[in-house]
């Protein structure tokens, strides 16, 4: 027996030897292992969720400790959630930004620890860079570029974009995406889905099940650069009649699926104030150009851009003609709407405007809502919840007393 233990032990320390060798020439990043990003996830899953089924064992429901109790473990799981997606990079953070911008559904305590993740994206090394440049285009950085600045313009969750000029005098903009996001995305959602489908056992009203889907049907998307020029130029054309918008023309030569160039287009973000008196630049004409752009976007054509954050919009005077723009910047995300829900949407604002409730209603159950509707409500009356749910859903509002509210 001690015989056969020893020669287990052997043969197990000498595979443990070979692996760690192996990995060691490989220079392999333990966080490319599946088995390691998938460890991290299910050990985050399981300790967030027994937090939430033994805190509250001997507290009483609905009392000031059990909220203030309720509070701690929203912000400490939100703590963990945050340090995951910071650990696996790539589609958590991607999913971890989405989670932070639903201050609708989740509680502030998520909302506002996850809202970080939009300036802790990941950055990819020079080298990792160049290796992305040199696999798709099959050319040596010089020979693309006459300058490249290595400190990228932008850092985000699936690539960088880079400032760089032409040999011919042109100055772009080159979207290089993440070497191995492209490999670990399709893995990391299968995780995520597991994983939710556990929670959701574990806590029935737990249903976010759809954010997983919205990823699954998105993620391939977003990671074709190709895709986003394509999008880039159909919204260009599509709006081409706008003189405001300034949608940065694709340099196909030098873009494939994992790198976009594009020409480069500076501003400010539309929410920067400064920015914008420095300037010379009227805050409500960009408001209302805004509200064209978008409400043609979604009423006319059906075609609508789904990452509208300051980031991604900026504002600027044009250097030609002095006359005031907005830059629509990353196009890899856009939203199809059928006619019968445009139809819909625009009945719903209708109602949100006349101060018609039971319409509201209608209109917000057929687009999906469901129980939510009385969300558009609170934001029409700046009523309270109770105020919403204790009868204005049932009582018609007229004009005058919607003018009053």
């Amino acid at each position: 027996m001690a015989g056969r233990l020893l020669k287990v032990s052997s043969l197990t320390t000498a595979a443990f030897a070979s692996s760690g060798f192996y990995l060691y020439n490989r220079r392999l990043d333990l966080n490319d292992l599946s088995i390691v990003r998938f460890g991290r996830a299910a050990a985050t899953t399981a300790a967030i969720s027994y937090d939430y089924l033994t805190a509250f064992k001997h507290v009483e429901h609905g009392t000031e400790e059990y909220q203030a109790l309720k509070s701690k473990v929203h912000r400490r799981s939100a703590k963990r959630l945050l340090d995951l997606c910071c650990a696996n990079r790539g589609t958590f953070i991607k999913v971890g930004q989405h989670l932070g911008a639903l201050e609708y559904l989740l509680p502030e305590e998520y909302t506002s620890t996850l809202k970080v993740l939009h300036s802790r994206a990941p950055q990819s090394s020079m080298e990792e860079i160049q290796e992305v440049l040199r696999e798709d285009l099959g050319k040596e950085l010089s020979e693309l570029f006459v300058s490249f600045e290595e400190t990228p313009q932008g850092t985000a969750s699936l690539a960088q974009v880079h400032k760089a000029v032409l040999h011919d005098g042109r100055t772009v903009a080159v979207k290089v995406q993440h070497p191995k996001v492209q490999r670990q995305s399709s893995k990391d959602i299968l995780v995520m889905e597991i994983l939710v489908r556990t929670v959701h056992w574990l806590f029935p009203d737990f249903a976010f099940m759809w954010l997983v889907e919205e990823a699954k049907k998105n993620m391939p998307l977003e990671l074709d650069f190709l895709n986003e020029g394509r999008n880039a130029e159909k919204v260009a054309s599509m709006l081409a009649h706008y003189p405001f918008l300034k949608v940065p023309m694709i340099h196909w030569d030098l873009s494939t699926k994992r790198i976009l160039t594009m020409e480069f287009a500076e501003g400010g973000e539309v929410n920067d104030r400064a920015y914008m008196k420095k300037h010379d630049i009227n805050v409500n004409e960009i408001s209302e150009n805004l509200g064209k752009m978008y409400s043609e976007m979604i009423f006319v054509h059906g075609f609508v851009h789904c990452d509208p954050h300051p980031g991604n919009v900026l504002v600027r005077k044009c250097p030609q003609h002095k006359k005031t723009e907005i830059v629509l910047l990353d196009h890899g995300l856009y939203q199809i709407l059928q006619p019968d829900f445009r139809l819909d949407y625009c009945q719903l604002w209708q109602a949100l405007i006349n101060g018609d409730m039971p319409k509201v209603e209608r209109y917000s159950r057929r687009l999906g809502a469901g129980d939510l509707y009385p969300l558009f409500a609170c934001v029409l009356t700046a009523r309270s919840w109770t105020a919403v749910n204790t009868g204005i859903s049932a009582v018609p509002v007229t004009q005058s007393e919607a003018q009053e509210e």
